[in-house]
């Protein structure tokens, strides 16, 4: 964790009243920490705060931002990948984004909050882009990145969404064509605007809603899955599973899917790489028989 707090105080949210505004560690303390982390054997950082995008924002006598900070943990030995956690769209800029591709332990998985495919929603929201802006931000990962693993936060139910705006949101989001969405049905939070706007949505209907792109969810995860078999990837191990009553070591690719191979005792924590060769489910895919620890 890098940083907390949040400066952008949007409708349905009361994180900014109860964890105060932007806060970020200093960078030589997080260098220290993965250094530490790195020495003990830990392969993968995932870089999370409360708003990871603002990071640095709140430094006065000089600039950092987290472009900077990842350049700096790019380089420590022994880190072999650096995740990042949630992003706002409009931290993802041309530049950003092409200095980011030249890292080569940068995960192609981008989690990329959205909220709403509806422009009258998202201004509701108080979020601080459109709808085209949002994908345009997508082309821009595209564009730099094979086939990057764009996920995302959606809320469905929002006060005053109605049908048209739905279904807006839904065409939206096929558009984009996501790896893993999120879904929440909108709770009201006292103390927010959000819980004083009129036309909240009656719970059933968000129910409704919610069911539609969670199946939604499910064919475009397995789409962007399956688009793997055939091809080599490295998956880091990372613990025992059974599926159908077979052991394996599962772990996940640089994109974010699992992958399995079968169990070994000394498997833990090994950077393995193979093609990967079939789906045992809905969820997790088999490494072939040519797979090898690298």
């Amino acid at each position: 964790k890098v940083q907390d707090g949040c400066n952008q105080f949007c409708s349905y949210c009361i994180i900014p009243y109860t964890r105060g505004r932007v806060r970020s560690r200093r960078p030589e303390d997080v260098e220290e920490e993965v250094r530490t982390l790195a020495e003990k054997g830990y392969q993968e950082i995932v870089l999370t705060g409360i708003h990871l995008s603002s990071y640095g924002t709140d430094f006065k006598e000089e600039p950092q931002d987290l472009l900077e900070l990842t350049k700096r943990l790019h380089q420590i030995p022994g880190v072999k990948r650096i995740r990042f956690g949630s992003l706002e769209p409009r931290l993802i800029t041309e530049e950003f984004v092409r200095e980011l591709s030249a890292m080569e332990k940068i995960c192609p998985h981008f989690h990329l909050s959205l909220q709403s495919g509806c422009d009258a929603t998202l201004k509701r929201m108080n979020r601080h882009y459109t709808c085209e802006d949002y994908l345009y931000r997508c082309g821009i990962l595209r564009k730099y990145f094979r086939d990057p693993a764009i996920t995302t936060d959606v809320i469905v139910g929002f006060p005053g969404e109605t049908e048209e705006e739905f279904e807006a949101t839904k065409a939206f989001l096929e558009r984009i064509g996501f790896y893993e969405m999120h879904i929440f049905k909108y709770s009201r939070r006292a103390g927010t605007r959000a819980d004083r706007m009129p036309e909240q949505v009656p719970e059933q209907i968000k129910n409704v809603r919610s069911e539609a792109l969670l199946l939604l969810e499910k064919q475009m995860s397995k789409a962007y899955r399956e688009s793997f078999l055939g091809k080599k990837k490295t998956v880091l191990l990372e613990e025992k599973t059974e599926i159908e009553g077979r052991a394996y070591m599962i772990g996940h690719t640089m994109e974010y899917v699992k992958a399995v191979v079968p169990y070994a005792d000394d498997l833990k924590n090994k950077m393995t790489e193979g093609v990967l060769k079939e789906a045992l489910n809905d969820e997790v895919l088999l490494l072939d028989e040519s797979w090898k620890v690298v």
